[in-house]
């Protein structure tokens, strides 16, 4: 006698459904999570590049300011060629290396920032020289650069922690399970920060 196990019809599909609706639903939150984690990614990346842009426009208006000083400085004191011959260099390599928002590793950040100083090695080094003739120090126009410059350091430094901070914060992001799966996904690299430096720290200042 042949018994045979007769199954009731829909049994497979039954199965198959309880299985496929929960893979589906998984899918559905997996792709729901993807999108807002990549939107979320590319916003805080152009936060990033917006305020590296703050960053080199106020670097930038610092070296135009330098150029103006070694103008005003070279009518009374042109005779110390060295040192203005310094500042003029140091101004030159500054300008040559820019903050590009598509490459901002931390090397580039370094190279910048390392040019970047060693423009306020120089500037301090004319202000040191300045102290030796008090007849342009009373200059207004002197004067007034240099409280433009004390103005334009302190927004560097305040413009600065801006950018580290959401460098920071996207950074963070991209590396947190499992939205370091979507950034690597999407090919989202990690910024460069800025770091302290003894040049950095500190405005180029003159007694007046």
């Amino acid at each position: 006698m042949n018994d045979k196990i007769i199954k009731p019809k829909g049994t497979g599909c039954l199965a198959s459904t309880m299985i496929g609706v929960p893979l589906i639903l998984l899918l559905i939150v997996f792709l729901i999570f993807g999108f807002t984690s990549y939107n979320r990614m590319v916003r805080y990346e152009e936060e990033v590049k917006s305020q590296s842009g703050n960053v080199e426009n106020n670097y930038q208006r610092r070296v135009d300011l330098v150029e103006n000083l070694v103008n005003v400085v070279k009518g009374y004191a042109g005779h110390e060629n060295q040192t203005l011959i310094g500042v003029v260099e140091a101004r030159s390599r500054a300008t040559g290396i820019t903050l590009k928002a598509e490459n901002l590793t931390q090397e580039k950040l370094e190279q910048f920032q390392e040019a970047q100083d060693n423009l306020s090695g120089a500037v301090s080094r004319l202000l040191v020289v300045v102290e030796n003739y008090p007849d342009l120090k009373a200059q207004p126009s002197f004067r007034q650069l240099m409280n433009s410059l004390e103005q334009i350091e302190a927004e560097i430094l305040i413009q600065r922690n801006l950018y580290n901070e959401k460098a920071r914060k996207y950074n963070t992001y991209i590396r947190q399970f499992p939205k370091n799966l979507f950034a690597r996904m999407f090919d989202f690299k990690p910024f460069g920060y800025f770091k302290a430096s003894a040049e950095a720290a500190k405005a180029p200042m003159v007694t007046m």
